[in-house]
């Protein structure tokens, strides 16, 4: 068995670790690491998203400054972002952000100790996706999930959990990730008194 993954590894050869796939369209998107050059992209993306998509989200902001900060942190935290871009006619654009965190906080141990499912650091991450508005609804995050959980995989881990949970009124999502394999484990009220349903996939299967 090869040793997992580092996020040194991927930084070091992004290119190693895209995958591409095709919409019905005929439209094309690359699902790749972040990388340094990214910024403007990644800025627009930002900016782009709408009220109701920057609610439902876990950005800490939605501008440039942002989209700097991310690409700084590449390989020096415990973050692993995955970048999804639409190629178009002689230019690229990110439309979505897949999101690994390979730290759980103190707040997730305890939420999850007190179910059937306690977390295990060495095993488990945390997980955020987000589509650009015009890119939701389409059918692009069920597609590009098996790549994601191959890179997760890669990483060593065997469980994801949603990073900061869903929002309880969030049906939508709820209903993408029951689709999608996982599991519900409780529900508590986030920092901005807003409840939230904990849910947990295991890539080993049920």
């Amino acid at each position: 068995m090869n040793p997992p993954l580092t996020l040194a590894e991927v930084a070091q050869n992004p290119a190693d670790f895209a995958t591409r796939l095709w919409m019905a369209t005929g439209e094309q998107i690359i699902l790749r690491p972040l990388i340094p050059s990214d910024v403007e992209m990644l800025a627009r993306f930002l900016a782009g998203l709408s009220a109701e998509s920057r609610r439902l989200s876990t950005f800490s902001g939605y501008d440039r400054a942002t989209a700097l900060e991310m690409c700084h942190a590449i390989a020096r935290f415990d973050k692993l972002r995955l970048a999804v871009v639409a190629l178009g006619e002689g230019e690229e654009s990110i439309v979505g952000l897949m999101e690994f965190s390979f730290d759980l906080t103190g707040g997730d141990i305890l939420r999850y100790a007190k179910t059937d499912y306690p977390l295990d650091p060495a095993t488990d991450c945390r997980f955020g996706p987000t589509l650009a508005d015009g890119w939701q609804n389409r059918g692009l995050g069920s597609r590009l999930l098996p790549a994601i959980w191959e890179i997760a995989r890669r990483f060593g881990r065997s469980r994801v959990i949603l990073w900061g949970g869903v929002l309880a009124d969030n049906r939508r999502a709820i209903r993408f990730y029951e689709k999608n394999g996982f599991r519900h484990v409780g529900r508590f009220v986030n920092g901005d008194g807003q409840e939230c349903c904990d849910m947990i996939l295991s890539l080993d299967g049920p």
